[in-house]
């Protein structure tokens, strides 16, 4: 059995508990590491997205990778492009703000998949969109879902957050300290409030979207939605930051 691990590189912690959960399923675990063009819809953030490939090797090999894989473009996409869809869900929320963001991420995950031939997926919590929307692709192999791992202060790991200005990774906890806040609201709607007051208070902080989700549906839950996760982009120092989390029971 073979269990796959995309990645794009600039490996930390989080991407280490993706390989320890594959590794904890099966002797054979692919790391893959491929910065993928089509999912990036701005030619800056694409040529300043972080590398460190030798690193890389070793943080995944003390996870339990036997084998890191970093194929060249050719090898991905041999041939003219034919993009897949991402289908409704990919225009939402992190879709709406990154356009064909998501029909390129299923794009390069069928390719893995096709040239992988994985029994298994392992894929982080912390792209929660992401990772509906790749459970929903018409694909044989199971998908496994990771919890985010966090910072000593809660912020999410993330391979961008080493551009953050010293202030700007200050800044950022605001991400968590409005999901927190929230988790134990009476209600939705005092929930939302919570949020959207706590993210108003850093300055720094320039919020995308910030809403409480049916974690099926992705339409915007009600108090009697049994499954609830809130969820939360915007960017700091030009840095484009993405959390969520599960809305406790009766929210």
């Amino acid at each position: 059995m073979t269990v796959l691990v995309p990645t794009m590189g600039a490996l930390h912690k989080g991407h280490q508990a993706l390989i320890k959960r594959a590794r904890s399923m099966s002797k054979e675990v692919v790391v893959s590491i491929f910065v993928n063009p089509l999912q990036f819809e701005n030619t800056d953030d694409l040529r300043n997205y972080p590398r460190s490939p030798e690193r890389d090797i070793q943080l995944a090999t003390l996870a339990g990778a036997t084998e890191v894989w970093m194929p060249e473009y050719e090898e991905i996409y041999p041939a003219e492009i034919k993009k897949l869809s991402a289908g409704p869900l990919g225009a939402l929320y992190e879709g709406q703000s990154r356009p064909d963001h998501f029909d390129g991420v299923v794009t390069v995950v069928n390719r893995l998949f096709e040239i992988v031939k994985p029994e298994s997926a392992v894929f982080g919590e912390k792209d929660f969109q992401q990772l509906a929307i790749i459970k929903a692709m018409k694909s044989k192999v199971e998908i496994i879902g990771v919890p985010t791992v966090r910072e000593f202060d809660g912020l999410a790991l993330s391979s961008r957050n080493v551009r953050l200005s010293e202030q700007g990774r200050v800044s950022a906890n605001v991400i968590q300290r409005a999901l927190a806040a929230a988790h134990l609201a009476p209600s939705v709607v005092i929930a939302q409030e919570i949020i959207d007051s706590t993210l108003a208070t850093e300055t720094g902080f320039k919020k995308d979207y910030a809403a409480i989700i049916d974690e099926d549906s992705f339409e915007i839950a009600r108090d009697e939605t049994r499954n609830k996760r809130a969820i939360i982009a915007g960017w700091i120092d030009g840095v484009r930051l993405i959390d969520n989390m599960k809305m406790g029971e009766g929210r």
